[in-house]
């Protein structure tokens, strides 16, 4: 897909890793990668806010949309590096986050990415005893997080993480 404002060739990608404020700030990180969003993913209801989306009852997930050139960065090598940022054997739940809404997945719009999806959800099955339980699936929708959740770790950056300063100093330098 080529982006007509720049010319930049283009992919996109989901994923859901707890709360999305640091699953953002570490994806933006990564040489590659275009733009970033915070938002809720697969809703029940249209247009979702936060506190909606915290009630447990949208069926959201606080998801980042990853936008990248895949000829800077494959879907293989930051499938790789978000699943640093997670426990993907821990359902509802990461870091002090606890809630449906911070289940983590993996959402494709394009259908060729499913078998890349596949192979690396297999590879890190065979690393773990426990059952890897990230949702993998098409998205079915998704709605741009409010505005204060947008870049927050870089507007707020004492703000709440989950994600360690060296996985944050490994995106910067996984591809580079």
């Amino acid at each position: 897909m080529k982006d007509s404002v720049n010319s930049v060739k283009s992919a996109e990608i989901y994923l859901a890793g707890g709360c999305f404020w640091g699953t953002e700030h570490f994806m933006k990180q990564i040489r590659g990668v275009i733009h970033t969003e915070a938002g809720y993913a697969n809703s029940h209801i249209p247009f979702p806010d936060y506190k909606q989306v915290c009630s447990g009852e949208t069926g959201a997930a606080e998801t980042v949309k990853v936008v990248y050139n895949p000829d800077e960065v494959s879907l293989t090598l930051l499938l790789e590096l978000y699943f640093k940022t997670i426990d993907p054997t821990s359902l509802n739940k990461q870091g002090e986050d606890t809630g449906t809404q911070y289940r983590t997945g993996i959402y494709y719009t394009n259908p060729d990415d499913m078998p890349v999806i596949e192979a690396a959800l297999k590879k890190l099955e065979s690393e773990y005893a426990q059952p890897v339980v990230i949702e993998a699936s098409q998205l079915a929708d998704f709605y741009p997080a409010e505005d204060y959740h947008q870049l927050y770790l870089t507007k707020n950056p004492g703000g709440y993480c989950h994600i360690s300063k060296g996985l944050m100093e490994l995106a910067r330098t996984a591809n580079r």
